[in-house]
């Protein structure tokens, strides 16, 4: 198990480690991380790593082994390799991360914009998208894009807190997403909140307020279907 510091602190860029295995396809695998591993929509971070000796590995993507709670660092092709038991510091491409923070947290205010089931999900750096199950279309980009900027403007704070399965399960309603479900076997689900605004489930990584998202703009709507209507954001800047 690898113990997941962005968790508790998405604004760490880096952190003291040591390997504890490199697997059969080269993957690096540490005590401790602060590098988030693909899911929920949300890309793996790069970044690097640094051995004691002088050495740097760049790491492309993280990911999640089979068992769901190691973390596999993916390194760059023709990357030299570590040994397990050396130390070194782990730290990730910050710009990346951040731009995919503030992504994450806007495609939250999105989700309280449009109360309907979520079918599907991504986020890039600087841009995003959410498909909803909607029943009719109607939508409007301009109207969208405004009403997405008041929230963020209202500098709303976002944090984590845990409840238990139990608690998640006598509250379906907090599940937005019909594709993917909180995972479940620990015991307790992570929640986002945005203060007044919008409460789910999630494990990935956002801005401590809205205003750190910045100007956004819905830029397409698509149909996907008779009753799947496709949402992109772009942040401005």
């Amino acid at each position: 198990m690898t113990e997941e510091l962005f968790r508790e602190d998405a604004y760490l860029r880096s952190c003291e480690a040591c390997v504890t295995a490199v697997n059969d396809r080269g993957g690096i695998v540490l005590d401790r991380t602060v590098f988030y591993a693909t899911g929920g929509g949300q890309p793996g971070d790069s970044g690097w790593l640094r051995l004691d000796d002088g050495r740097e590995i760049a790491v492309a993507t993280t990911v999640y082994d089979a068992d769901r709670t190691t973390i596999v660092h993916v390194p760059a092709e023709g990357a030299e390799l570590p040994q397990a038991g050396q130390s070194l510091e782990a730290e990730i491409d910050w710009a990346r991360r951040y731009a995919h923070m503030r992504v994450h947290t806007g495609l939250h205010l999105l989700c309280a914009l449009l109360p309907y089931p979520v079918t599907g999900g991504q986020i890039g750096e600087g841009q995003g998208r959410l498909d909803f199950d909607i029943p009719e279309a109607g939508l409007d980009k301009a109207a969208l894009s405004e009403a997405l900027n008041r929230l963020i403007q209202r500098k709303a704070p976002v944090a984590a807190r845990w409840i238990s399965e139990a608690e998640l399960d006598a509250q379906p309603e907090l599940v937005r997403t019909m594709a993917v479900k909180p995972p479940r076997g620990s015991g307790q689900v992570r929640l986002i909140e945005i203060d007044s605004i919008d409460l789910q489930p999630c494990g990935g990584t956002h801005v401590r307020d809205t205003s750190e998202i910045g100007a956004a703009e819905v830029t397409k709507i698509e149909k996907k279907g008779a009753q799947n209507r496709r949402v992109r954001i772009t942040l401005v800047d």
